[in-house]
């Protein structure tokens, strides 16, 4: 079946709104830092968190000079605070080290920053400064497998099939509301499909998939 993209985005935007990132950020760097923080943790949860933490820390040489003891004590309610801690240090190292502790403005070069990868790498640059990306998490992965976008499971793959589909004005945006479906209707284990106004165009519904 083919799939009409302009129905697809008018849809997901009936069931969730405009496109948005739920973690609190203002800055690059915040949202590097969050983004660490986010990994099986709730944004939720990232967000009373980095409310006092965004305080304290306001540059990546704030994080890299205090104690791990210390940070790792800030950050503990995210979960793996000890592995987060470390990352967030290591990152911000190289930042310092290579980019003059600014977040590089190009997906590619931020993307070879140890600890970052190119999923963090594309929503970071995305939203902090409004480049085009395409953002391949694990509800990205999902959606578009089942909606039938793409027969791909990497992330390489899906990023290139809707960078086929999408016009590029859309790329972060189309990235938002599918990881928003994936997080409240298109769930991983039950998805909430007699919610969800993809139905029908959905290879996951339809029995196709």
């Amino acid at each position: 079946m083919k799939k009409n993209i302009d129905s697809i985005i008018e849809k997901l935007r009936a069931m969730h709104g405009e496109p948005r990132c739920e973690l609190n950020y203002v800055n690059a760097v915040e949202l590097a830092v969050a983004t660490v923080l986010s990994a099986q943790c709730t944004d939720e949860r990232v967000n009373k968190v980095t409310k006092d933490l965004f305080r304290k820390y306001r540059t990546f040489e704030d994080y890299l000079n205090v104690p791990a003891e210390e940070l790792e004590e800030d950050i503990r309610p995210t979960g793996f605070y000890k592995n987060k801690a470390k990352s967030v240090k290591n990152i911000a190292q190289e930042i310092i080290e290579r980019f003059h502790g600014m977040v590089p403005d190009d997906i590619d070069t931020f993307a070879t920053v140890k600890g970052i990868g190119r999923k963090s790498a594309n929503m970071i640059v995305g939203l902090a400064y409004g480049k085009p990306a395409i953002i391949v998490d694990t509800h990205m992965i999902r959606v578009t497998g089942r909606i039938g976008l793409t027969d791909h499971e990497d992330p390489e793959g899906i990023e290139t099939d809707m960078k086929k589909i999408l016009p590029q004005s859309l790329w972060t945006k189309f990235s938002l509301l599918v990881i928003l479906h994936g997080r409240y209707i298109c769930k991983a284990k039950k998805p909430e499909c007699l919610k969800c106004l993809l139905r029908d165009c959905c290879d996951y519904y339809l029995g196709g998939k």
